[in-house]
C-alpha cells in the first residue's frame, strides 16, 4: 500500500481494513492494518526524544527503490523470510521522447549487504519477443526502458525480477512487476467506411431512423483520448430543408429531422459527418470525416394500370407450360422496386385451376399460363377476369383504379388424344403351368375423343419371355407358353407385360398399359440337397456333415423335408446313417466304427410336403480321411483321402527323406575335399621342389628300351591338384593300374633341400616297386 497524494492525517492513526479473495474458489479473507502517525524528522542533527535513529544507509535511499524481498528479524534473533511483497504497478507514458535508456525503477534485496547480488528480469519485452524494451543493471538493480512505449502496440508488460547470488544461486524468490503504458493522444477516429449509404422512405416522419456511422480510435476508450463524438458538417442538397437530419454524438445514428422528403423532387442526399475525439473538444482533439449517401426511397403511392381492358388466348387441349396471351400495365413508381413489380391473380373463370399469370421481371407483363391441361371434350373456352397489384401494397390514403382490373378469353383447341387403358397395371391371378392357348383376360384401351369416329388397335410391347399374345381388335389376352413361376423373369411371383393400343388418327396417338399376372405355384420342382461335396474323418466322432434341402417352390410345396438313405446299394446304409435334425436340416454321419480314407458318393433321398409330393436322389462326395486330434484333416490324410492308401503315402515320405540325406551327404563330402585341396598345397611349395632341379640335369637319355616311355614323372606338373589327391605313393598321372592298388612305401612329402640323393634314392626304390612305372635311369654322371 502507498499514498497517490499528499494525505492530512487527523488523528494519530487510521484504521483500514484490506480483503483479499479468490475468485475461483470464493474464498475470502480479510485483515486490519493500522496506520500510525509518526513524527517529522529533525533537520538540526538531533532526534526526537524516545525514538531510535534511522541507519543512515535506509535514510539515503532513493523514494523510487523497491525492496521486494524485505527481511524481518524475529525476537530471538533469527531471521525468517516473510511473505514477498506485492509490487505495484510501473506506469510509463507512451511516445517518450527521452533519453533512452530511461530508468523507471530500483529494485534492491536486504541481503546486498551480506552478499553480492545480481539482478536480472524476464518475460516478455526483456528476453521474450519483443526482446530488450526492458533492461536492468545487474549490480545496481535500476532497470530501465530503452525504447519510446506504443500503447497501441501493446498495452501492459509483465516481467519477473530475479536476484542470485555471484555463483547463480537462487537468493529471492522472482517477483511480479506489471508495467503499464500510459495512453497519449496520439490517434485519430477512423471511420469504418469512408462511404456510408442508407435510404429513408419518401415523407418519413420527424425522427425517423436512417443509419449509423461509426468511428473507432485506438487510443484508450476510457479516457477522453479515445471518446469520439460525432457532428453533421454538410448537407446537400439543402433542399427543401438545410437541416433535415440530424446525428446522435455518442452513437452515430442519422435521423430525419424535418419533414417535407419528397423522392420526385429529391432522389439522394450527400452529409459529411465529422469524428472528433477529446469528447468533440474541437481545439484539443483529433477529427476525421466520412461520407453519408442518403437514399430517398420510393413510397407505392401510384397503382398499376391495365393498358387494356379485354384480352384472348388460344390453347391445344392436353398442353401444359403454354403462354396463351401477355398481360401489359403502366406504373407510374420506380421501375424494378416493389412499387413498380406487378402481381397478377385470376378473379374468375378458372375453378379448376387450369390457369396461371407469371410476371416478366424485366417488361413487367403478366403471362397466362397453363399448368393444367384442359380437356376440349370437357371445356371448349374460359372467360377469366384478372387483376393486377403491386409487390409493396399501397401507400397510406391511395385507392385502387378501375384499370386494374381486365377479363381474358382462352379458346381450346381439339387435338388427336390418345387411347388409355382405364386400368393401367391390371393384375390377374393363375396357376403356374397352365396349357398354351388359355385366355387370360381382356386389356382393352378407351379413346378419348368423344367427337372423332376413330378405331383401336393393340400389339405387344414388351413381354420378356414371350409367353403371351394379344388380339389386335379386342385386346384379349392368350397364353403362347407354359407359364414358370421358378422362372428368372418372375419378381416376386409376379410377370409384367405392357401392351400398346394405337388409334388412326391424323396423326396416330397410342398409349401404354401394363399386364401383371400372379402365378400361384404349384408343386413341379423337386427338392435337392447341398452341400455337394464334403468331409469327415475315417473313424466316427463328433465329426457330421450338415446337409440342407433346397426346393425352388415355395410353401406349402418345400418342407418339412424328409431325408433317407436308399437302401441299394446295401453298403450306404451299412456305412452311414442320416438323422434329421428340422424341417431343413440333416446330419450325416459314418455308422461304422472305421471307414477306410478315400471318396465316397453317398446318395440321399429328399422328399418335400408338397400335394402330391416330389422327391429326388442327390449324391454328395464325401472325403474320409484321418484327422487329429480337434476333429481336422490332416495333411496326409487329406492326400489319402484323394485316392492313395497308407503304404503309398509312407513310401513317397522316406523317398523324399532319403533324397535329402543324399543331398545334404554331398554337400558335406564337397566341402570336405575342398578343405583337403587347399590343405595339400600349402604344404608344397613350388619353388621348393626338388624334382624341379632334377629335370635340369636330364641331359641324356637311356637305353633303347627306354625311349618309348615318357620320363616326364620326375618333372614337376603344372597343377598339383590330381597328384596331392591321390594316395601315398608314387603313382603315373597317366595311367591308373586297373587291378586293387598296392600300398607302396610312403615317400616324404618335402624333401629335405639339401638331401637331393636321398630323394632319389627314394624315388628310384618306389619306382621299381611299381609294376606299372616304366625303368628310371639316370646319366653316368649323376
Amino acid at each position: 500500500m502507498y499514498a497517490v497524494h499528499q494525505v492530512q492525517m487527523p488523528s494519530k492513526q487510521m484504521i483500514l481494513m484490506v480483503t483479499a479473495w479468490d475468485p475461483q474458489t470464493l474464498g475470502r479473507w480479510e485483515a486490519i492494518i493500522r496506520f500510525l502517525v509518526g513524527e517529522k524528522l529533525q533537520h538540526n542533527g538531533h532526534k526526537p526524544k524516545g525514538r531510535k535513529s534511522i541507519p543512515g544507509e535506509l535514510a539515503q535511499q532513493q523514494s523510487d527503490t523497491l525492496l521486494p524481498w524485505r527481511q524481518h528479524q524475529s525476537a530471538n534473533g533469527l531471521r525468517r523470510q516473510k511473505r514477498d511483497w506485492v509490487i505495484p504497478p510501473i506506469n510509463v507514458p507512451e511516445n517518450s521522447r527521452g533519453p533512452f535508456p530511461q530508468q523507471l525503477v530500483r529494485i534492491r534485496s536486504d541481503k546486498d549487504k551480506e552478499i553480492h547480488i545480481r539482478y536480472s528480469i524476464t518475460g516478455v519485452g526483456a528476453d521474450q519477443p519483443p526482446m530488450e524494451v526492458f533492461s536492468i543493471d545487474p549490480v545496481s538493480g535500476r532497470m530501465y526502458v530503452t525504447r519510446p512505449m506504443d500503447r497501441e502496440e501493446r498495452a501492459s508488460y509483465h516481467l519477473r525480477a530475479h536476484a542470485v547470488d555471484m555463483n547463480g544461486n537462487k537468493v529471492e524468490n522472482p517477483i511480479d512487476l506489471y508495467i503499464y503504458v500510459i495512453d497519449m493522444n496520439d490517434n485519430r477516429p477512423e471511420f469504418i467506411n469512408q462511404v456510408y449509404n442508407g435510404s429513408v422512405d419518401e415523407g418519413s416522419k420527424p425522427g425517423t431512423y436512417v443509419m449509423t456511422v461509426t468511428a473507432n480510435d485506438a487510443d484508450d476508450s476510457t479516457t477522453a483520448n479515445g471518446m469520439v463524438r460525432y457532428r453533421i458538417v454538410t448537407q446537400t442538397p439543402q433542399s427543401p430543408s438545410q437541416n433535415m437530419f440530424t446525428i446522435n454524438s455518442e452513437t452515430g445514428d442519422i435521423v430525419t429531422v424535418a419533414a417535407g422528403l419528397d423522392r420526385e423532387k429529391v432522389q439522394q442526399y450527400i452529409v459529411i459527418v465529422q469524428a472528433t475525439d477529446m469528447e468533440g473538444n474541437l481545439n484539443y482533439g483529433l477529427s476525421n470525416t466520412a461520407t453519408a449517401i442518403i437514399t430517398v426511397t420510393d413510397v407505392n403511392d401510384n397503382p398499376p394500370e391495365f393498358t387494356t381492358s379485354t384480352y384472348s388466348g388460344e390453347v391445344p387441349e392436353n398442353r401444359v407450360e403454354v403462354v396463351v396471351a401477355n398481360l401489359t400495365v403502366m406504373d407510374r413508381d420506380q421501375p424494378h422496386s416493389p412499387n413498380w413489380n406487378a402481381i397478377y391473380r385470376i378473379i374468375s373463370g378458372d375453378p379448376s385451376g387450369h390457369f396461371t399469370i407469371r410476371t416478366d421481371p424485366v417488361t413487367n407483363e403478366g403471362m397466362v399460363t397453363v399448368v393444367k391441361a384442359v380437356d376440349y371434350e370437357m371445356n371448349r373456352a374460359f372467360m377469366l377476369t384478372v387483376m393486377v397489384s403491386n409487390q409493396a401494397p399501397l401507400a397510406s390514403g391511395i385507392q385502387m383504379s378501375f384499370q386494374s382490373t381486365a377479363g381474358v378469353t382462352i379458346s381450346v383447341t381439339d387435338v388427336n388424344e390418345a387411347p388409355y387403358f382405364p386400368t393401367n397395371h391390371k393384375l390377374i391371378r393363375l396357376e403356374e403351368g397352365v396349357p398354351t392357348g388359355t385366355v387370360l383376360t381382356t386389356f382393352s384401351a378407351v379413346d378419348p375423343d368423344r367427337f372423332m369416329q376413330q378405331a383401336v388397335r393393340y400389339s405387344k410391347l414388351s413381354d420378356p419371355a414371350n409367353w403371351l399374345n394379344i388380339n389386335a381388335t379386342n385386346g384379349q389376352i392368350t397364353t403362347a407358353a407354359v407359364l414358370d413361376r421358378e422362372s428368372d423373369y418372375i419378381k416376386n411371383n409376379v410377370y409384367e407385360a405392357t401392351f400398346l393400343a394405337a388409334d388412326n388418327g391424323i396423326p396416330p396417338a397410342s398409349g401404354t398399359g401394363t399386364l401383371q399376372i400372379y402365378l400361384i405355384d404349384i408343386n413341379d420342382n423337386a427338392p435337392e440337397l447341398l452341400p455337394k461335396e464334403a468331409q469327415i474323418c475315417e473313424k466316427p466322432n463328433l465329426n457330421v456333415i450338415n446337409i440342407t434341402a433346397a426346393d425352388a417352390d415355395i410353401d406349402p410345396n418345400v418342407g418339412p423335408f424328409v431325408f433317407e438313405l436308399p437302401s441299394v446299394p446295401s453298403a450306404v446304409r451299412k456305412n452311414w446313417t442320416i438323422t434329421r435334425l428340422n424341417g431343413d436340416y440333416a446330419q450325416l454321419s459314418l455308422r461304422i466304427m472305421y471307414l477306410e480314407a478315400g471318396v465316397y458318393d453317398v446318395p440321399i433321398i429328399v422328399t418335400d410336403s408338397g400335394n402330391p409330393p416330389l422327391y429326388n436322389t442327390s449324391v454328395i462326395k464325401v472325403k474320409v480321411c484321418p484327422c487329429d486330434e480337434n476333429g481336422d484333416c490332416t495333411t496326409i490324410g487329406a492326400v489319402a483321402a484323394a485316392g492313395l492308401g497308407t503304404g503309398a503315402i509312407i513310401a513317397i515320405l522316406i523317398c523324399i527323406i532319403i533324397l535329402l540325406t543324399m543331398v545334404l551327404l554331398f554337400v558335406v563330402w564337397m566341402k570336405r575335399r575342398e578343405k583337403e585341396r587347399h590343405t595339400k598345397q600349402l604344404l608344397i611349395d613350388p619353388e621348393d621342389d626338388v624334382r624341379d632341379n632334377i629335370l635340369k640335369y636330364d641331359e641324356e637319355g637311356g637305353g633303347e628300351e627306354d625311349q618309348d616311355y615318357d620320363l616326364s614323372q620326375l618333372q614337376q606338373p603344372e597343377t598339383m591338384d590330381h597328384v596331392l589327391n591321390k594316395a601315398p605313393g608314387v603313382r603315373r598321372v597317366d595311367e591308373r593300374p586297373i587291378g586293387a592298388e598296392p600300398q607302396y612305401p610312403i615317400r616324404p612329402v618335402i624333401p629335405h633341400p639339401g638331401d637331393i640323393g636321398d630323394f632319389i634314392n627314394e624315388g628310384l626304390r618306389a619306382a621299381d616297386n611299381d609294376p606299372t612305372a616304366p625303368p628310371l635311369r639316370f646319366p653316368a654322371g649323376l
